[in-house]
């Protein structure tokens, strides 16, 4: 026998000892008894939602507390002093104050001119003014305010500036207590003063106070305005502001009641943040006993207007 035949034949054991797989069992082959279809396994549950958890269908696993969360006593504030241990505490002292300052804490400043502008309308052109500067750090500070009007080429109607300490009783509120000085023609009375301002829901400004004048009269104020963004620098503003008195104060012609109220809605582009031109309308009338009084004086008691202006703060 040749060589060849050997090595073929020796390759014909081999395969006939290699065990053919076994043929996957089909369905017909299962149904002929020839094999035996697995059992799939089972799919795994679904997962417990809270929907099903609210039918009684399964129970949500309970979440661990938030460790730290609850109504425990903040951890101390972290002090600087790695630098101490080099250049000792004495010589690190100004540099840490002046870290504290800068970064929580620390002292801000701002005048804030809202309305500076031109009334033209009936009655004659007139201006008015109301600004605010803010000094001191977060919690307390001084705040100085001012607002007036006049007739141009012709007298100061009234003007006023309070001098207030503003203490912040939350994240968006002050209460604010000082003194008022009136300027203008007529009596001048000096006034205490007990107020709140700060940010209401939705994004309103509101401002109210109580005055308590050198003659024993009280009087009161609330204002509140919104900013209306319709493109990042165009903002339309709508304002109202209503005044009140608890008595009559003849001798400055106001009754005793709702004494005044003003709307006006102004529409500013911002140039820059800092710098800000509107227009706009204001209307502005005398209510009730007040209004009475200056008929009787013969003034006007509802003054519209169209007004232009500038708002810029520094």
């Amino acid at each position: 026998m040749s060589l060849l035949a050997l090595l073929l034949l020796a390759a014909q054991h081999q395969h006939h000892e290699m065990p053919a797989p076994a043929p996957a069992c089909s369905p017909e082959h299962a149904a002929m008894g020839h094999c035996t279809t697995p059992v799939p396994a089972p799919p795994p549950p679904p997962a417990c939602t809270a929907e099903h958890a609210a039918m009684g269908h399964c129970t949500l696993p309970e979440t661990p507390p938030t460790p730290g969360a609850g109504n425990a006593a903040p951890p101390p504030a972290p002090r600087v002093g790695a630098a101490d241990a080099i250049f000792g505490a004495d010589a690190m002292a100004a540099a840490r104050a002046r870290l504290y300052a800068e970064h929580g804490g620390g002292t801000i400043s701002q005048v804030m001119v809202d309305m500076a502008e031109a009334r033209i309308g009936k009655g004659g052109d007139s201006y008015a003014w109301d600004a605010e500067a803010r000094f001191g750090g977060d919690i307390d500070k001084l705040a100085i305010k001012s607002e007036g009007e006049g007739d141009f080429g012709g007298r100061l109607e009234g003007a006023e500036v309070q001098a207030l300490w503003s203490h912040a009783v939350g994240p968006y509120f002050d209460v604010q207590a000082g003194v008022r000085q009136d300027f203008g023609p007529g009596p001048s009375p000096t006034h205490a003063v007990l107020g709140f301002e700060g940010l209401a829901p939705y994004w309103f400004d509101v401002e109210g106070a109580l005055f308590l004048s050198d003659k024993g009269d009280v009087t009161a104020r609330l204002a509140g305005s919104y900013d209306q963004r319709i493109t990042q620098r165009l903002i339309v503003q709508p304002m109202t502001e209503v005044e009140a008195a608890f008595q009559d104060v003849a001798e400055r012609g106001i009754g005793g009641g709702f004494s005044n109220i003003e709307f006006g809605v102004r529409l500013r582009y911002e140039i820059a943040r800092e710098f800000a031109p509107y227009v706009g309308f204001a209307w502005e009338r005398k209510l009730g006993k007040t209004a009475r009084l200056a008929r009787a004086a013969g003034d006007d008691i509802s003054r519209p207007a169209f007004v232009a202006g500038i708002r810029f703060w520094f």
